[in-house]
């Protein structure tokens, strides 16, 4: 049995609350701001119900053996500054989280050995508070270890598949490769289907391209055919709306500097120009400006 909470009741919290509610070994939390009248996630394999206990401050967590951190990565220095008091617990701490850069967030706060970096690859929208539609079967990587191995069997009786690949470095940008290819759907407003126009087809593969070199450079193995997959993905998904599209609609925070500045960041101090990256992050910022 584990006592777990999750930190950000978003499309991705509440879908792995609902997974985990399934297995009746583990007590359930979550820490909202708000009242949550349950959480109900449509799945591809029906609907699935969860009543986490609603905690609503980070000193509720002590004594738990996990903290899973689902908030988006512009929140991080908020939340790892709120979680502060449990450095040196037993308490464990999963990031959940976009990017490659899950363990510079809470490193100030936390030592190493209580830090876990997830890549999260959970396809889900939330459509109201604590509703959420879960579009395909999710998986998750961690790194490879003892505690890896105990963040998985957390999941072991659910449908989220968790592995712990030799090469996490190379999974997680991977993953970055596809959300920096996102960036033009939150530019136009358009579903990824926008890559069957071959201008924008050019344009994706050069940021993908730009966040591959910068990837290796990192020290990630990925393959130039990394670039055609992706595009041809987005061109065989007319409904694809990712979370930063998702996110300009409904007029939220985006998560530009992890999906797409960070590949611009990383790319000057390897001394590797990014221009198309460069352009989407200045564009999607501009589109934030108050204009009198």
């Amino acid at each position: 049995m584990a006592d777990i909470a999750v930190v950000g009741p978003g499309a991705i919290g509440c879908t792995v609350l609902a997974w985990l509610a399934q297995d009746a070994r583990h007590r359930l939390a979550v820490v909202a701001r708000s009242q949550l009248d349950g959480i109900e996630v449509q799945t591809p394999d029906g609907l699935l119900l969860a009543a986490p206990q609603r905690l609503s401050q980070a000193v509720d967590l002590r004594g738990h053996d996990w903290v899973l951190v689902t908030t988006k990565a512009y929140d991080s220095a908020l939340v790892a500054s709120s979680l502060a008091g449990l450095a040196g617990s037993e308490t464990k701490l999963a990031i959940l989280q976009n990017g490659v850069e899950h363990l510079a967030r809470f490193e100030a706060h936390f030592p190493p050995e209580q830090l876990l970096p997830v890549m999260v690859d959970i396809p889900a929208a939330r459509t109201a508070p604590g509703r959420v539609t879960q579009h395909r079967r999710g998986r998750m990587c961690v790194p490879q270890g003892a505690l890896g191995a105990r963040f998985a069997e957390l999941f072991a009786h659910t449908a989220i598949d968790v592995s712990q690949p030799s090469d996490f470095k190379t999974e997680v940008w991977k993953k970055l490769c596809v959300n920096a290819a996102g960036a033009f759907s939150a530019v136009l407003q358009r579903p990824a289907v926008i890559a069957r126009h071959p201008g924008v087809a050019v344009l994706m593969g050069q940021l993908i391209s730009e966040a591959i070199a910068v990837g290796r450079a990192e020290g990630a193995v990925i393959d130039d055919s990394l670039v055609a997959s992706i595009v041809e993905g987005c061109r065989a998904n007319p409904a694809g709306i990712n979370s930063m599209h998702a996110d300009r609609v409904a007029g939220r925070a985006m998560e530009i500097d992890a999906r797409n500045g960070v590949v611009v960041r990383l790319g000057r101090k390897h001394g590797i120009t990014t221009p198309t990256n460069e352009m989407v992050v200045a564009l999607l910022e501009a589109s934030l400006l108050e204009v009198d």
